[in-house]
Formats: structure tokens, C-alpha cells, sequence
């Protein structure tokens, strides 16, 4: 009977110590991360903004990660697909999502039963970088300024009609925001990307459209479209010569483009921050913000890149762009 005893004893010791080893060694694996290669989830095609963006990062976080970090495109459904692939993936570090506003806060505004929760599905990692976007016009557009634009949008509106790379992207919504704080009611010519927005809109079939400043340099370098302003409160080094939308007249506007690292949600605190770390480390080095910079991106402020920060933040801008998606009245579905 006391060998029985004893034997139970032993069996309620090792079913309440076991939890402890197997939550000790996850932090040691956690600690020793990462021993082997890494995949930065871009949710968009190869050569688009984002994934140029992601290129450019992915090579110093090897070298400060000691491990290599591969970019794979997973692209389709305005970007769903790649997302969700990240938000479902076990959560041991193996693999991040490089996102942007689009994925984070407008598109779980616009799609009902989507496959994700940009909130609940991600542990955040850092804020990277941001570029701003660009009002640019058809280059018979009789205006050279903010002011001279919305005088004539005012007059002619009823005519003119606008294009972005898709219904809900961000040069579409950016566009919206313009619009509803102009008073203006263009018409939206939704495109399959920002290229053949920009091709009609150089052979004048429609009249402006907003899409990422860094995108639209050649266009406007060569005079095939002409800049009105930057979109976002301060002007940017890449296109210094254009004064801001704040700067002319309206108060505060922002549209710029962000983009950051998220990790699946449950994943253990020192993967979280040794990827925060290296991502830090890796915008801060001056070569990896040359180039970063000569793709119409600038690093985020150093009291904006901590996790805690892109959590809010990415809360903020979901209602901002919520306000301006239900004033609209957009939708996917």
C-alpha cells in the first residue's frame, strides 16, 4: 500500500514540475532563436513598392540575425493570402510579416469575415519606415498648386474623374480623404495596380490620382504628369521642390504610407525582441537608409519604433481610416 503511495506521489511531482521544463525550455530555444533560416512574408508581387522596400532590409537583418532572411512574395487578394499565411503560422519566429496600412488597417475595414484580426492575430515588432504619397495631375490640368486644383476640381467636377490601383488601397482612400476634405465628388476609376493608373493618367484619360511619391519620380522628373502636393503634414527629401498639402492650405493633412514587421501572436517575448533589435539596428545603418531613401522611404523617429508604440498606432490609424471609409461608403464585398 505505501509502494502504491509513493508511486502516486511520484506521478503528482512530475505532472506539476513537467509544465516548468517544458516552459523552460521554450525560453531556452526562444534564446537561442534563430537557428535557421527566416521568411519575411511580403502579401504583394515581386517589384512592388513594398517588396523593394523589403529587399533592401532583408540582407543587413541577415547579418545581424546570423541567419538568412528570404523575402517570398505571397501575393493575391489585396493581399489576404500573404496575411493570413503569417496570422496562422506557428508562432516560433520562423516566419514575419512586412505590412504596411493596407493589410493592417484598411483592409480588415473593408472586407467582411476576413480570414485575419489585424489586433488579435500579431504581436507587433517595430515601425520601420514611411513614404509619402503624391497628388499628381494629368499634365493639361490647368493648376501648378493645391489652391489652383481644388478651384478648378470645384468648377469642373462633375466631368473629371480620378484613378488608384484598386478599390480600398491606399492611393484610393488617400484620394477619398482628399476629396471629402476638399468637397469634392469626382468619379474613381479603379485600376488593376498603379501602372496603368499612371499610363492613363499621362495620356490624359483621367485627371489625377494619389499614388506613393517614390513610385511617381520618373513621371514627374520627365514632365509627364505634374506634382500638386505631398500628402502628408511636411514635405518630403525626395521631392523637395514639392511644398506639402499642410503647407497649403490644409491644416494637418496626412496620407502617407507606413510599413513594419509583425510576428504571429503567442510568439515568445525574446523572439519578439531580438527581431526588434536587428530591425532597428538594420534601418539605422547608413547604407541600408541611402538606399531606403532613394526609394522614397525615410526611417521612423527613434521614440516611434518601440512595439508598444506600433500597437497604438496601429489602433489609431484603423479609426482614422475607418471614419473616412464609412463617410465614403466603401466596401469590397
Amino acid at each position: 500500500m505505501k509502494s502504491f503511495q509513493r508511486q502516486l506521489l511520484h506521478l503528482a511531482v512530475g505532472a506539476a514540475v513537467m509544465p516548468a521544463i517544458v516552459a523552460t525550455v521554450g525560453v531556452a530555444a526562444a534564446q537561442d532563436w534563430p537557428t535557421r533560416p527566416l521568411t519575411m512574408v511580403v502579401a504583394f508581387a515581386a517589384g512592388s513598392s513594398i517588396d523593394v522596400l523589403a529587399r533592401i532590409l532583408a540582407p543587413r537583418l541577415s547579418e545581424l540575425l546570423g541567419q538568412t532572411v528570404i523575402v517570398e512574395n505571397v501575393s493575391g487578394a489585396a493581399g489576404i493570402i500573404g496575411t493570413t499565411r503569417v496570422a496562422k503560422a506557428a508562432p516560433d519566429g520562423s516566419q514575419f510579416l512586412f505590412a504596411g496600412a493596407g493589410s493592417m488597417a484598411q483592409t480588415p475595414l473593408l472586407y467582411r469575415n476576413l480570414s485575419y484580426g489585424a489586433l488579435s492575430d500579431f504581436t507587433p515588432v517595430a515601425l520601420m519606415v514611411e513614404t509619402p504619397l503624391v497628388l499628381v495631375t494629368r499634365k493639361g490640368l490647368p493648376a501648378e498648386n493645391l489652391q489652383q486644383f481644388i478651384a478648378y476640381a470645384r468648377i469642373n467636377q462633375a466631368k473629371m474623374q480620378y484613378g488608384s490601383s484598386g478599390v480600398g488601397t491606399t492611393t484610393h482612400l488617400s484620394c477619398v480623404l482628399l476629396n471629402a476634405l476638399t468637397g469634392l465628388s469626382v468619379t474613381h476609376v479603379p485600376y488593376r495596380g498603379g501602372g496603368p493608373a499612371m499610363q492613363d493618367l499621362i495620356a490624359g484619360r483621367i485627371d489625377y490620382q494619389c499614388p506613393l511619391a517614390a513610385v511617381s519620380i520618373p513621371q514627374i522628373e520627365s514632365k509627364a504628369v505634374k506634382a500638386i502636393a505631398i500628402l502628408t503634414r511636411d514635405h518630403s527629401p525626395i521631392l523637395p521642390s514639392v511644398a506639402s498639402a499642410h503647407d497649403q492650405g490644409l491644416a494637418n493633412f496626412d496620407a502617407g504610407a507606413w510599413f513594419a514587421f509583425f510576428l504571429p501572436k503567442g510568439t515568445p517575448a525574446p523572439i519578439v525582441q531580438k527581431l526588434h533589435d536587428a530591425s532597428i539596428a538594420a534601418m539605422t545603418t547608413l547604407s541600408v537608409q541611402a538606399r531606403l531613401q532613394e526609394n522614397g522611404a525615410t526611417v521612423v523617429a527613434a521614440d516611434r519604433r518601440s512595439s508598444e508604440y506600433l500597437q497604438k498606432f496601429v489602433e489609431n490609424e484603423r479609426v482614422r481610416w475607418a471614419a473616412v471609409i464609412k463617410a465614403a461608403g466603401i466596401s469590397a464585398n
